[in-house]
């Protein structure tokens, strides 16, 4: 009897340890989030230079400017401003923007849309090049193809973003002219227009992460390469080719995919620079130009979700990693 009432109980409320993982992993998440957003606050309201004295101008009288600073609640204190803060982010209301007087939430969600769209392209550029790169290094291994890759990685790796989109500028632009410079982008654009403006960031973007996944893919798909198994594959007298591809590739994707998120979150944040060099209209740009006038609520509104996306990212990718770990999904 007390043996069932026992094994009701653990049935009633098990412990499996995959779900207290992932259960751990958000929360450290939430929590993570949470910091992260009383720093940028702390941070934001700490910048030299003051929106009311600089809206106002050099003519701008003391009453004047304390005046603009009731207004938009800056002579409260700051512990109180942070949490009217949160407290509108819960209702999904980033405020009014200082500058335009218009909705953060909805320009912020038009520019996170052109974000999402370059980062997305930039995706779909570097990943395949870089697993078929990977697979076409470990096939030359130590040979003139793979040593040709390598430095070629190596020096991408060396170059700035910046360093790069002005160089696919000088190129691209200047000497073929098949691209335009600066990448505006508005709706109603014709689809062609459109590819046309986003070509060069999406190439920087692209360039720019590709070489730490190259190196990443050739990395993941050595280490299998030389376990045992795959040697029995080669004295079968299988082609190479074959054996990377039906045998090395799908054993080597868990790594190769870790490594791969990674950057895509490394490319929503690192989406900021190559958006202020090509004037494309994102959020790393709105937050350039809110920096620039001290607009508090944007600058606030686009650190915070910058930091949401990444904290996201990975969470998803902790989260692919303890679905996939046998010992979580099957304890003993």
């Amino acid at each position: 009897m007390k043996r069932a009432l026992a094994s009701g109980v653990r049935f009633a409320a098990p412990r499996h340890p995959l779900a207290r993982a992932l259960g751990h992993r958000l929360l450290l998440a939430v929590i993570l989030l949470w910091g992260v957003s009383l720093l940028i606050f702390i941070a934001v309201n700490t910048l030299p230079g003051d929106f009311a004295a600089t809206s106002l101008g050099r003519t701008a009288t003391p009453e004047a400017v304390a005046s603009i600073r009731q207004s938009l609640g800056l002579d409260k204190p700051l512990v109180t401003r942070y949490w009217h803060w949160v407290a509108q982010i819960f209702r999904g209301d980033f405020g009014l923007s200082w500058a335009s007087q218009q909705p953060v939430s909805a320009q912020l969600g038009h520019r996170l849309l052109n974000s999402l769209w370059l980062a997305g392209a930039s995706a779909l550029l570097a990943v395949p090049v870089a697993l078929l790169g990977g697979l076409f290094a470990v096939r030359y291994l130590h040979r003139l193809p793979d040593r040709i890759i390598t430095l070629i990685s190596l020096i991408i790796l060396s170059l700035p973003e910046f360093f790069i989109g002005y160089l696919l500028i000088q190129i691209l632009v200047l000497h073929v002219g098949v691209s335009t410079f600066p990448s505006t982008i508005y709706d109603g654009m014709s689809l062609p227009d459109r590819l046309s403006a986003m070509l060069l960031p999406v190439l920087t973007l692209a360039i720019a992460v590709l070489a730490n996944m190259l190196r990443s893919a050739r990395s993941a798909l050595m280490s299998v390469t030389n376990t045992p198994w795959m040697e029995t594959a080669r004295l079968k007298g299988l082609p190479p080719l074959r054996i990377l591809w039906k045998h090395a590739a799908p054993n080597a994707i868990s790594p190769v995919l870790t490594v791969i998120a990674m950057n895509l979150a490394g490319l929503i944040v690192g989406a900021m620079i190559i958006e202020v060099i090509f004037v494309y209209p994102g959020v790393g740009q709105y937050m350039v130009d809110a920096v620039t006038v001290r607009d508090i609520p944007v600058v606030e509104a686009c650190g915070l979700v910058f930091a949401a996306v990444y904290i996201l990212l990975n969470l998803l990718v902790d989260m692919l990693a303890m679905v996939a770990n046998p010992r979580l999904r099957f304890p003993k």
